[in-house]
């Protein structure tokens, strides 16, 4: 025990634990507790060390059973905020004191007068995402992840924000690529391998299925613990952004998109599996999936019947089953976890989201500019 301990210290491994929780509408009954409890605790974190290890246990809210967050802190003394760890975007944002949106009202707000390390700068940025959109200006201050310090990290501070419906998040944190980024800061991934604070150029989620506590990021290294087998390193089409080629998409032994090979984003900051729109209604018609709304239905009984779609990826194949790729609504009707994209692209491109990270462990390599996935 004692070995293992000095292994995993010398590694120098910050795992920040996730939890995956269930919408509070479904466990407190009462619009006036809901609100109650909302108001009194909605964006408290409480903090559990661990003895031999930096672990920090973070309560979520989460509408949809869709959203991993964790905590990270800003300014000296620190505030606290749950954002989503994105691989799909590169810039680290948070609601600032003087935003009157009301997506910012309802959520924690950096309250800039309140931070002897800040400092501000005139740069201004937007950035439009599948959910939303935000314009915000540059700033700089201290930012904590774990036992991880970042000081004069650039950050965003949005002024107004639009969309992001449901949001069970304060800010985002961008984990792609300097190219990526719309503020033109430096991702503070970057800033922390740069200036040596993390042992190795890698981080590694490990999304749980089912379960309210579990969920870890992982910077610096992988605790193999967290995964069965080897893992399968996939290249990246070209280093700047976490995409890789998928051979095909098949289900029943028969192709059913990206017939000619085609590209993959591995984006934990996005909920479901999208990919264009004739062959996602392709997938829809094949499963036997009513659209309603902006979802696709399925009686819940079919989850045990219908077949297991699979995302051949560098000869390997990775199946998800009906269980993982059919999901559950408020009311707690089952909808498909394939989406249409609204962005159109010349190249078909898939985003393997959330619905496929949770059964796959997934490691984004810096170092050599790969991805490696395993059970």
């Amino acid at each position: 025990v004692v070995l293992l301990w000095l292994v995993a210290f010398s590694e120098c491994i910050v795992k920040i634990p996730l939890r995956r929780v269930k919408t509070m509408r479904k466990t407190l009954s009462g619009e006036n507790m809901l609100n109650n409890v909302l108001k009194e605790h909605g964006n408290r974190m409480s903090k559990i060390s661990f003895r031999g290890s930096n672990l920090t246990t973070l309560p979520l809210r989460n509408i949809r059973d869709l959203t991993y967050v964790g905590n990270i802190t800003i300014g000296t003394p620190p505030q606290e905020f749950q954002v989503v760890f994105d691989t799909g975007s590169s810039d680290f944002w948070v609601p600032s004191d003087f935003c009157t949106s009301p997506q910012c009202i309802a959520h924690v707000r950096f309250r800039q007068h309140q931070s002897s390390t800040f400092r501000p700068t005139n740069k201004t940025f937007s950035i439009t995402y599948g959910s939303g959109r935000m314009r915000g200006v540059v700033a700089h201050d201290t930012v904590q992840i774990g036992d991880l310090v970042s000081t004069d990290q650039p950050f965003g501070l949005s002024m107004s924000e639009y969309g992001f419906k449901g949001r069970a998040y304060d800010g985002i944190l961008g984990l792609n690529y300097p190219d990526k980024s719309f503020s033109e800061a430096i991702p503070i991934f970057d800033k922390l391998k740069n200036e040596g604070a993390i042992s190795e150029p890698v981080f590694a989620f490990y999304l749980s299925k089912k379960k309210l506590e579990g969920s870890v990021v992982m910077f610096g290294g992988v605790d193999h613990r967290y995964y069965k087998g080897e893992l399968n390193w996939v290249p990246l089409i070209e280093e700047g952004d976490w995409t890789v080629h998928m051979d095909r998409i098949s289900m029943k032994r028969n192709v059913v998109a990206c017939s000619e090979g085609c590209e993959a984003a591995v984006d934990t900051g996005t909920s479901l599996i999208k990919g264009p729109r004739k062959l996602v209604n392709k997938i829809q018609k094949l499963i036997g999936a009513m659209p309603r709304g902006s979802k696709h239905y399925v009686y819940c009984s079919a989850t045990n019947t219908l077949p297991s779609i699979i995302f051949t990826i560098n000869g390997i194949n990775y199946p998800v089953s009906a269980r993982d790729y059919i999901l559950k609504d408020s009311r707690g009707r089952c909808y498909t976890a394939f989406k249409k994209q609204r962005f159109s692209s010349s190249t078909e491109t898939w985003i393997l989201g959330d619905a496929f990270l949770r059964v796959y462990f997934s490691v984004f390599d810096r170092g050599n500019g790969r991805i490696g996935l395993a059970q």
